[in-house]
This record gives structure tokens, sequence and C-alpha cells, in this order.
């Protein structure tokens, strides 16, 4: 299984859309072969370090997790969070 983690750091201008990029994330949510699981929030402390957003997914196999990358159902959230983030990082691992 892969285990994909994504933080986002989101521009002033866009802060307020917050929650609903988190509703974004959860529209995929069932509608996407082989992510087993997702879960999606806001950053809550607003620490020095912290990001705005997170995105946990879960997919059974490294091809799933690659067709993901291309899928009808990611491609509008992908393109949006494009739009609206300054800046992210990700790690993804087997497990």
């Amino acid at each position: 299984m892969i285990r994909h983690i994504v933080l986002f750091k989101i521009k002033d201008e866009y802060k307020d859309e917050i929650p609903q990029l988190v509703k974004n994330f959860y529209g995929m949510k069932g509608k996407i072969e082989g992510m087993l699981d997702l879960e999606a929030g806001q950053d809550v402390l607003h620490s020095e370090r912290s990001y705005d957003l997170a995105l946990i997914t879960v997919f059974d196999s490294m091809a799933s997790f690659q067709a993901y990358q291309t899928h009808p159902v990611h491609l509008p959230v992908k393109k949006r969070m494009h739009e609206v983030r300054s800046g992210s990082v990700a790690c993804d691992f087997e497990f």
C-alpha cells in the first residue's frame, strides 16, 4: 500500500476558501479505484511551522497511485490546488 501525504500553504487571498478546498478533497473519496482512504483538514494550531491544509490518501498499489495522478475526478481538484497554493510538500511511502 502507498500512503500519500501532502501539506499545502495557501495564498493569503484564498485562505477563506480552505473549508471548500477540504470539501473538494472529500469529494474524491470513493470515486477513484484503488484509493482506500482519504483524510483532509485545515490546520488548527497556526504555528510558525504549520501548513494550512493537509491531504492524506491511501492507495492499494503504486499503479493505483499513479493512475490517480491523471484520474478525471482528481484533475479539477489538482488544478484548483495549483491555483491557490503558494507551496506544498509531500511524502509518499509504502507500508
